[in-house]
């Protein structure tokens, strides 16, 4: 008789997690037991969670797979506990900033262990909550790995699972680029970095994309001295070019350095070594390169890949096999939680036979949550002259509007971008404080195919940072 952990169920009471395990015995020939699901999620990202909450709520029968933490990457080691980490650098430029005008306060000390602590119980509670709604919708959780066996029929933990329609949602993994001596070095990625329970003196980071600038901004405030070694010629490349320049500024008036189009020779125990710029010393070294899909399962089950190696789909997530659907890091796609979310219910709503178009990549927020933010979404400038638009360009900065001089938050600018006879939305860039929540507005409004006449005759509340997005817009529509 083999006794074998067939499920684990969950249960939040008081904020504490409890986890159940039921256990079957039984002879090895029983393992040909089938537990069958109208849906079968591999991965509970949040491309693979909020697919199963959509499919249970059209009445289908839902089961999800997940090999490590629910939540996937987003939730585990990357939007969230960033953005924790984040808000703990916000408290500290606070401070500095409200000793200029009086308000005295004493940094004494950092306890790195209590920010930790705080973050462990931010990714807790969202884990929580996910569980919850699991159970009140009636879907099924698998913790284990999935094997493919045939089909699609799947091995979890000893016990066989299909779904009449899988949707595969395995995300990604880190990115590491081929430099002489990092293999004998005990780096850390965006996946392990979270793990840190010591706050390191001095951080070097490897990569200069968005992931890697806001953990500099994370850092740097709380003491530690953060170098960023980027090969391309400037730090955040897919960003607008004057974005680009107030992020660079900030980070060097508070003491990060910044190195664009380096060359690294090596990397030795502590230290990279960089051509023409010496050795950068470090005690952490991150490597923060970006990511590529997880496509293992993928390829085991046949899928064909595009050239670039993503999973192959159509208009509706469906992958080379009839019935399975691929989401989220897996395609190229913005690799963004909210684009692995929408894919996610978009593939369920093909399924439910309620298809609709895919993500509309123009209607993309990008978001950067350094201080000052970075948000924007559309086509820049120059992409809407190259797709044939007549363009014009109005742009203010956040030192016009009373509401960011009366709280000291003038850095940044909004800048917009229309088609020049209806006054057409073809995108935005906000750079300043709360830019990432700014620019939603905007994005509601083009998919409502509204124009900037709307956003001139609309009632702003006075004083509000919006009314920066009105003014512009006034002088687009003048």
């Amino acid at each position: 008789m083999l006794e074998i952990p067939i499920k684990k169920y969950y249960n939040i009471e008081y904020g504490k997690r409890f986890q159940y395990y039921s256990t079957v015995s039984f002879a090895r020939k029983e393992c040909d037991i089938l537990a069958k699901y109208d849906l079968l999620i591999i991965g509970a990202g949040p491309g693979g969670y909020i697919a199963a909450e959509e499919a249970a709520r059209l009445g289908k029968k839902v089961a999800v797979v997940e090999k490590k933490d629910i939540g996937g990457t987003c939730l585990n080691v990357g939007c969230i506990p960033s953005k924790a980490y984040l808000q703990h650098s916000h408290w500290l430029l606070s401070m500095q900033e409200a000793n200029k005008y009086g308000i005295s306060t004493n940094l004494e000390s950092v306890d790195f262990a209590k920010l930790v602590n705080r973050k462990d119980q931010v990714v807790s509670t969202l884990q929580g909550g996910i569980h919850t709604t699991f159970k009140s919708l009636k879907i099924d959780y698998y913790e284990g790995q999935a094997q493919f066996l045939k089909d699609k029929t799947f091995m979890v933990n000893g016990e066989k699972i299909s779904g009449k329609d899988v949707i595969l949602a395995t995300g990604s993994h880190p990115f590491i680029p081929q430099i002489h001596g990092i293999n004998s070095v005990n780096y850390l990625t965006t996946d392990s970095f979270f793990n840190l329970k010591v706050l390191p003196e001095k951080l070097v980071i490897i990569g200069g994309g968005v992931i890697a600038i806001e953990l500099a901004f994370a850092m740097q405030p709380l003491g530690v001295n953060v170098t960023v070694i980027e090969i391309a010629p400037q730090i955040l490349l897919t960003e607008d070019k004057a974005a680009r320049a107030i992020i660079r500024k900030k980070l060097k008036t508070m003491g990060a350095h910044i190195f664009e189009a380096a060359k690294i020779e090596e990397v030795h125990a502590q230290s990279v070594i960089l051509e023409g710029d010496g050795a950068q010393e470090f005690d952490q070294l991150l490597v923060a390169t970006g990511r590529k899909p997880n496509t293992e399962l993928a390829q085991e089950m046949g899928l064909k890949l595009t050239e670039r190696g993503f999973v192959k789909v159509d208009d509706y997530y469906e992958t080379s096999t009839p019935h399975v659907y691929a989401i989220g890091d897996l395609t190229e796609s913005y690799m963004l939680a909210h684009v692995a979310s929408m894919e996610g219910i978009k593939a369920v709503r093909a399924i439910c036979r309620q298809a609709q178009d895919p993500v509309d990549a123009q209607g993309v927020p990008r978001s950067l949550y350094t201080n000052p933010e970075v948000a924007s979404f559309g086509l820049s400038e120059e992409e809407a002259k190259e797709q044939g638009y007549d363009v014009l360009v109005e742009q203010l900065p956040f030192s016009f509007n009373g509401r960011a001089i009366a709280s000291t938050e003038t850095q940044g600018f909004v800048k917009l971008i229309s088609e020049r006879r209806y006054h057409q939305i073809l995108g935005a860039v906000i750079v300043g404080e709360h830019g990432t929540d700014l620019l939603q507005q905007l994005i509601l409004l083009r998919q409502a195919e509204g124009t900037f006449d709307q956003v001139v005759d609309a009632v702003y509340a006075h004083p509000t940072i919006s009314e920066l997005i009105q003014e512009v817009a006034k002088r687009i529509v003048q």
